[in-house]
Formats: C-alpha cells, sequence, structure tokens
C-alpha cells in the first residue's frame, strides 16, 4: 500500500458514517485513580465535535471500576471479583453522570448500554442489543456501550473491552474503530526504549511478526497492547478500517491525520456468525484431529466427523465451542459440538454408518458440522 492508499485510508476513517470509538480507564482517571473531569471532559469534546458534524458516534467506555475506586476508598484496583463488582456498581453511576454533563455541554444525550459479550454474540441479545443501538443513535443520542461489570465474571479479569467495541463495531456495520489508550500508537519496540518508532499502518498481519507488544495494562485498567491489536483483527477482519491512538489524540484520528496506527481492513465483511465463532467464543476443549480431516475442513468445507478424531481434551458440554488442531498442536478451526467430553471418546475414529448401526440413527450426526464451524488456519500453535 502506497501513502496515498494510506491517505485514502485515513480519510475513510474521516468520512465514516459511523464510528464507534473505545477508551481505556487510564485515559479517564488521574493518578489517584479516580474520575479526572478535564480528561471526560476533553474527550467528549472530541466525540462532540464529529457527531454535531453529521456523523453517529457509538462510545465504549472502560472506567467503571476504576471510578468506583475513590468513593469505596480503594488504592489500588482490586483483585478479588466480589470487589471488583462492587466497585463497578458504584462506579457505573459516576462515569455515566460525568459523560452526561460533558456532553450537555454540547446540547448532546448520553445514553446507558450495558453488555457483556454474550449481548454481541448470542443471536438473540444480538439482535436486541443492535436494535437499542441504532434507536439511540436515530434519537441522536450518544450511546455510551460498558461491560455489564456489575454481573460479569471472566470478562471483568480479561480486561477485553477492547474485544467488546471491535464486536460492537461488526454489531452496527460501523464504518471504523477507534481504540484510545495512553499510548499514542503502536511502536516496533516497548515506547520508552530509545530508537522505538512508530508504525504508522499495519497492511497485514504479518507485518507485526517480530514487534514486542507485551507488557499490562495500567494500574486502573486490564487491558495491555496485545488486547487492541486483537481487537484491530477482530475489526479489520469484518472490513473495518481500525486507529490506535492517545486519548488526547481522540479528535486528529477522527479527522483523519497522521497519527496513531491505522490497521487496513482484510477482505470482506463475513458473517455475524462467523465473526462469532472466530472471536467471541470462548473454546471449552480440544479436539485434535487427522490429516485428512484437517484437510476436509480447510479446503472443501466438509463437516468434523468421529472418524477424523484422534483424542480430545477439556470439559465440555454440548453445544460449547472447541478448537480442532492438528496433531502438530496448529489450531486450523473452532465450532460448536454436537457431543459432551464424556459421550464423545467412544466414538473416535469409528464411521458414522456403523455408529447408527451400534448405538442408534442418534449417532449418525457430526461432530461439528459445517454450518457451525469456522475455519482458523494458522492462528495459534501451543
Amino acid at each position: 500500500m502506497s501513502d496515498r492508499d494510506t491517505d485514502q485510508l485515513r480519510a475513510a476513517v474521516a468520512s465514516a458514517a459511523t464510528v464507534v470509538v473505545k477508551v481505556g480507564s487510564s485515559s479517564l482517571t488521574s493518578v489517584q485513580g479516580g474520575l479526572d473531569p478535564e480528561r471526560v471532559t476533553a474527550l467528549a469534546d472530541a466525540l462532540a465535535a464529529r457527531r454535531l458534524s453529521g456523523a453517529n458516534i457509538v462510545l465504549v467506555s472502560s472506567g467503571a471500576i476504576a471510578a468506583g475506586m475513590v468513593p469505596l476508598g480503594l488504592r489500588r484496583r482490586p483483585r478479588d471479583l466480589a470487589t471488583q463488582q462492587a466497585a463497578a456498581s458504584v462506579g457505573q453511576g459516576a462515569l455515566l453522570a460525568a459523560y452526561s454533563v460533558a456532553f450537555a455541554r454540547h446540547g448532546l444525550t448520553a445514553g446507558q448500554v450495558l453488555l457483556t459479550a454474550d449481548d454481541v454474540t448470542r443471536r438473540g441479545h444480538y439482535v436486541n442489543a443492535r436494535r437499542t443501538i441504532e434507536r439511540l443513535l436515530a434519537l441522536g443520542v450518544v450511546p455510551v456501550v460498558k461491560e455489564n461489570d456489575t454481573v460479569a465474571t471472566h470478562e471483568i479479569l480479561l480486561g477485553d473491552n477492547d474485544r467488546l467495541a471491535a464486536l460492537v463495531a461488526h454489531l452496527i456495520d460501523a464504518s471504523a474503530l477507534v481504540l484510545l489508550s495512553d499510548v499514542d500508537a503502536l511502536y516496533d519496540a516497548p515506547p520508552t526504549q530509545p530508537g522505538a518508532r512508530r508504525i504508522g499502518e499495519v497492511l497485514e498481519q504479518a507485518s507485526l511478526d517480530g514487534v514486542d507488544v507485551g507488557g499490562t495494562g495500567s494500574a486502573v485498567g486490564t487491558g495491555g497492547m496485545v488486547t487492541k491489536i486483537e481487537a484491530a483483527q477482530i475489526a479489520t477482519a469484518a472490513g473495518v478500517p481500525t486507529v490506535l491512538t492517545s486519548a488526547p489524540l481522540a479528535g486528529a484520528a477522527l479527522a483523519g491525520e497522521d497519527v496513531g496506527t491505522i490497521f487496513a481492513p482484510q477482505g470482506h465483511r463475513p458473517s455475524a456468525r462467523q465473526l462469532w465463532l472466530r472471536y467471541a467464543t470462548s473454546p471449552q476443549g480440544r479436539l485434535v484431529i487427522d490429516d485428512g480431516a484437517v484437510a476436509a475442513i480447510t479446503e472443501r468445507g466438509k463437516s468434523l466427523l468421529p472418524a477424523g478424531i484422534r483424542r480430545i481434551t477439556g470439559h465440555f458440554s454440548t453445544g460449547d465451542a472447541v478448537d480442532l488442531v492438528d496433531e502438530s498442536g496448529l489450531v486450523v478451526a473452532r465450532g460448536l459440538v454436537n457431543y459432551d467430553a464424556k459421550e464423545l471418546p467412544r466414538l473416535l475414529g469409528r464411521n458414522t454408518h456403523e455408529l447408527a448401526r451400534t448405538l442408534g440413527a442418534a449417532y449418525e450426526r457430526e461432530v461439528v458440522h459445517r454450518d457451525h464451524l469456522a475455519v482458523l488456519a494458522g492462528r495459534a500453535r501451543r
């Protein structure tokens, strides 16, 4: 991609009709951990300017737990789930109130939408969430989407509001995603390291090979650069250009200026179900499959049958997501399994017709049907 193409990509962000913006806790809070009104106001000013220019803006915001820390007298982000949920319960109201005041300065209304990963991955919840956000936008409201930390469990621990933002971008057919944190861009080394250079654009995943993106989030957040890159990958796989930069540069990023790191869309927007299977499910086990099954699934779009499975690991139930891996440990696909972990072992390596004769017609079925399977070849080796 040439400089001209990159300019066009940033111009596409600048002209996007609907933009999802995600902001992390550290971009909204003071050193002590409470909400910083000036930071909240500055962010709202940048988003309001874009909203008043005619674009739809959806804000996915972290910060509920951080906002609840000061009122509860907590000096550090709590580690136990119950205290995290208590802090979120106190902080959600404070966070929305701060946004409401900041957007009201521009004549805009903020509306809270509390979601968990389930709400953007389960079909029934997915439709309801989309309808709510679309209606808020039609009414001129700025939806403030937050992970529902008061009821979430592992979502809190994983700190995946970045992933939630990418899924929301797909949910509402957004034209762009902007991920804001306390780092102004992706660098080819830790930004504090002398000689570290900003990576202005990421055209394909392979261009990140060898880039050090380790490290954890801030004292009041949980995400790090890894979660933001994963979110960018989810969004760009759905055809959504993504900009990664810092909160003070939000206005410049939305205007298409050369700030941060822009990730180019990869191919066409997949179906919601395929995106869900690839990125929004948590595998509960692994099915190790032979070379023939790998080829059938990845090259011919076939279902997984018992005959192609060598062994299984994990504890899963019918309908759970499982990873399909080759014998070297490479994850080649993910799908919803039609058997539970206790029932499946006696079926391994056996023909479905044979199983139907000996165990009954109910066993003449796929382990993972192709309609409930997404190919992930080359994604991870463990």
